[in-house]
């Protein structure tokens, strides 16, 4: 009978078994992983002044399994940044063999075998700044604190105030903003990216001056409305929550990443009235059939974001430490942006039945707020468009370099904690040419809309006549909902 023997482990294979982690261990390890590319994909993007996504927005992506772990992961090493790359320096690790590393787990293993040379470059570190304890050192680098209120809008189309008010007052501090419909206030760095509430998408975290656009633009419900750069999303689940669910939503993106966002976005918020288009709003002609009813536009395109630093955390990056924001490469950026700005804002002026336009940045910058404005004003006036005020008790308005200055809305990165501009284009009275209709009331704001439907039966006949004004709104509210459509 053949005999066969076991074959024994020799010691040396038995010496490097590595023991098992723990569920803790494992966890860290792979929230370092997880900050790794977190951290490749931003510091990439600033270096070439081209972020794909906030520093927020890639955290808690989908893909990121332990979301909180690895944001304090994240911030942590962008904060110590500045140490981190003089002491890699000092220690002469910034090679060409370092560069070649394209492997978490190598990075990690390569540092700890010059663990003696880190720590001698962190003490010469400190005698050249003239500091005796590490803890001097982060003081003298320490970035400044941007917290904030957290600020989340009630999704309408699932959920009621008062009955999101019941559920998050069992965890936290709310009340409601006075500014905004639907729009609660909690107080600085509540986590609610894991509560229920968010995860159905009962409510959305959502800053209070971006919450303000979709709420300036004031649509009907029933209304064909146009959000020309959609994604995210936030701004158009709004608007569809703001339309009860009656109407259309068509929500325009041309980046085929950010569609996928925008699409879950959707999903989320359980609305059933919007269209997602991937296209250029650019390339569409207003005159096609799709677009040729759209009665509001939202417009809130690409800009420099120089309002959210410090949502996005921006003020971590390199390029913010550096001073580059007001580099010449800033400079040509910004000229190219309110170049397509103003490419935009020209095109939303053409859709033939449009009668309200949001036209919104999250930028601070004269240029691509007043000036992208008072360049359009003009053609603006040509196609019967007026500026209006959206939200007249907000204090903070438009810089003094136009005619109408007053109307334009601004929030302060500073007293805010947002730098948002917003400017509300309303076509005149008798401007909108309704082959069947007789001119209505539907260019104003809706309280100011709502006037108008409590005036004398007398005075209602002469602005819409009865009879058809409710035949009209019974044909727009009896139109089915539209689901979402990939295209």
């Amino acid at each position: 009978m053949a005999r066969f023997k076991a074959k024994q482990p020799s010691s040396g294979a038995a010496e490097k078994k590595k023991p098992r982690m723990s569920n803790a261990e494992r966890s860290a390890y792979f929230s370092r992983r997880e900050a790794a590319k977190v951290l490749r994909s931003v510091l990439q993007g600033d270096a070439h002044r081209r972020a794909v996504a906030s520093i927020k927005s890639l955290v808690y992506s989908p893909s990121i399994k332990n979301k909180k772990a690895t944001f304090a992961l994240v911030c942590q090493t962008l904060k110590h940044l500045p140490i981190i790359k003089d002491v890699l320096e000092g220690a002469n690790i910034l090679n060409s063999r370092w560069k070649e590393i394209s492997f978490v787990g190598e990075a990690e293993k390569f540092l700890l075998q010059r663990k003696a040379s880190l720590q001698s470059a962190l003490a010469r570190l400190l005698v050249r700044k003239k500091m005796k304890r590490i803890e001097d050192l982060l003081d003298h680098y320490q970035t400044p604190d941007v917290s904030k209120p957290r600020y989340v809008r009630v999704n309408t189309l699932k959920l009621d105030v008062d009955s999101a008010l019941i559920e998050l007052r069992k965890q936290y501090m709310v009340e409601k903003d006075d500014l905004v419909p639907d729009l609660l206030k909690l107080p600085p760095k509540c986590d609610l990216h894991d509560h229920p509430l968010v995860m159905n998408g009962s409510v959305f975290m959502q800053g209070k001056a971006s919450s303000m656009v979709a709420a300036a633009l004031d649509p009907e419900p029933g209304w064909e409305v146009l959000d020309a750069c959609a994604a995210p999303g936030n701004k158009t689940v709004h608007l569809a929550a703001l339309m009860r669910g009656k109407g259309k939503v068509i929500a325009c993106e041309l980046n085929k990443e950010r569609i996928k966002r925008l699409a879950d976005t959707v999903r989320l918020s359980g609305a059933c009235n919007i269209e997602v288009f991937h296209s250029d709003f650019l390339s569409l002609d207003p005159k096609d059939p799709p677009y040729s009813k759209v009665r509001a536009i939202l417009l809130d395109p690409s800009c420099s974001g120089s309002g959210t630093v410090a949502e996005r955390l921006d003020h971590l990056l390199p390029s913010h430490a550096a001073g580059l924001s007001a580099n010449v490469d800033e400079t040509e950026r910004l000229t190219k942006l309110a170049s397509f700005q103003k490419k935009a804002l020209t095109h939303a002026l053409c859709f033939p039945q449009a009668e309200r336009i949001v036209y919104s940045t999250c930028s601070i910058h004269q240029i691509e707020n007043e000036d992208v404005v008072k360049s359009i004003l003009p053609l603006a006036a040509s196609h019967g468009f007026r500026l209006a005020t959206p939200f007249p008790q907000w204090h903070r308005r438009g810089l003094p370099v136009l005619e109408g200055f007053e109307h334009l809305l601004r929030t302060d990165p500073v007293e805010d904690k947002e730098g948002f501009f917003i400017a509300l284009f309303i076509k005149e009275e008798g401007s909108v040419i309704h082959p069947s209709l007789s001119p209505d009331s539907s260019h104003l704001s809706r309280v100011e809309r709502t006037k108008r439907k409590n005036l004398s039966k007398k005075e209602a006949r002469i602005i819409m006549p009865t009879l058809f004004g409710g035949m009209f709104k019974m044909f727009l509210y009896s139109k089915p909902c539209f689901r979402v459509n990939l295209k």
